[in-house]
This record gives structure tokens, sequence and C-alpha cells, in this order.
């Protein structure tokens, strides 16, 4: 899964543009690299992020929409929204896929929404919202709380009638490094759902602080994780960097296969 941030304030500066004709040359590039997904958001959720309006990020991403359609009829899009609007609109301009950071927390129509629209639905864990989620997480044990959360979620997701869904734990999003890692480490407890895992790890401050480096240098902090989250048994890596990312699922498909 291909990340295209329609914004202006996300928190890796080589993934974002408000620019249509920018926004056309990274979509080519990730194609030519060969994304399965492209994940489009025109809302930052990086820590602190502000919220902008609904009608403003419908507008940052319905030409884009347009863009991969006409051009690349067949290419998968998830829409990375927290809103049901937004989701609704996207997905009837062509995306596929709603990937919701919130689970549906931060609205209250998003489940029932995905379960009209009958697609699948990404369902993140994050402690807090973007504004605060990383003033002080807290937890008593991350890997059990992500778990009971997912498994109240599911549950709900399940009688709302959506059918496919994927879960992402959420790397970052109300975590500290250490409760990061320790969900990495941790991240084959996650089959239990028989669920596909999705892992957002790219370039996050995960890697970046650990090794005392930045979101520009953590390319290579990123394809070590990412090789990790495979053998742990994670089916969607979420990547700026699509490149990369595919060889690193070609060297480990090559791997297992032995």
């Amino acid at each position: 899964m291909g990340v295209l941030n329609c914004t202006d304030d996300s928190f890796f500066e080589g993934s974002r543009s408000l620019h249509l004709t920018e926004l056309q040359i990274k979509i080519d590039r990730m194609v030519a690299d060969g994304v399965d997904i492209i994940d489009i958001g025109g809302q930052s959720t990086r820590p602190g992020a502000l919220q902008i309006e609904t009608e403003q990020e419908i507008l940052r991403v319905k030409d884009v929409l347009n863009y991969i359609k006409s051009t690349y009829s067949s290419q998968w899009i998830s829409i990375d929204t927290t809103r049901s609007e937004v989701a609704s609109f996207a997905i009837h301009h062509g995306a596929d896929i709603v990937n919701d950071i919130s689970a549906g927390n931060m609205d209250e129509s998003m489940i029932s929404t995905v379960s009209t629209l009958g697609v699948p639905y990404i369902c993140m864990h994050m402690q807090g919202r973007p504004e605060t989620m990383q003033t002080a997480p807290k937890y008593e044990n991350v890997t059990n709380e992500v778990i009971s959360f997912f498994q109240e979620k599911v549950d709900q997701m399940r009688q709302t009638g959506i059918k496919e869904i994927i879960l992402d734990p959420g790397f970052g999003f109300g975590k500290t490094i250490e409760h990061n890692y320790q969900l990495m480490n941790n991240l084959e407890m996650f089959h239990q759902f028989k669920l596909p895992l999705l892992v957002g790890i790219s370039r996050k401050s995960m890697i970046y602080k650990l090794l005392h480096s930045t979101p520009e240098d953590a390319l290579n902090g990123t394809i070590s994780l990412n090789t990790v989250a495979l053998m742990k048994g994670a089916h969607i890596l979420r990547v700026h960097d699509v490149k990369a990312a595919r060889e690193v699922v070609e060297i480990f498909k090559k791997l297992v296969s032995k």
C-alpha cells in the first residue's frame, strides 16, 4: 500500500503535496514501482495535526481519485479518512477500501456507512486523537489492550454487517517508542483474529528517533522493520517508498517458498 498524502502538513515532507501535477507524478511512480493499493488521504494524521473541514478534505482527494480511475482503471484505491461523508464520496468516485485510523470512534456513522457501502474496512487502533495522542500515551500492557480493543470492534463490525475487515495495530498512534516495539515483538498474537493484518511503520518516529535521525533518513530502518513485520505475518505494508517495499516483499516471498 502506497501512501499518497494530499496535504501540506503530513510528517514526511516527501509524501505530501496539494498540487495535482505533483500528485499525478507520485501516482505514476507508484504504479510503475508495482503498488497494489494507493492510500489517498486529504487530512493529515501526524501527531498534533489539526482537523480541516469535511468539504476541504473532499476537495483535496476529488481530482486525485478522478485521475487514478481515468488513467489506471484497475488500480485499487483506499481512502484514508475518519469521516463517513468523505468515505462515501470516495467510494462513489472510485475508491475500493475505507481506511479509518479511528475505527469509527471519531464519526459514529462510519461503521454503519461502510456496511452500507459493502467495501473492506481497515480498522486501526489509536489512543486518543491525532491532536493529542502523543502527549502521554499510557498502557498497562499495550499488546493486550490493543487486542481487547479489536475484540470489541470486530464484534461490532460483524454485527453491523461489515464482511471484510483488515486490522492495523496503529504503530505511532498514541504509543511511545517502547509501546511500538512491544507491539511489533508480539505481532503474531494478532493472528488469533484470522483477519488480514496491516503494518504502517514507514519512516515513523519509532525508527528515526531510535536511530537519532530524521524521517528523510529513515528508509533503511523502514526496510529492516518491514522485513521483521513480514516475518511475523503482516499481510499489507503501508509505505512511502513503494519500490523498496516491493523488493522486500519479493525477497521475503522467495525465502518462504523454499
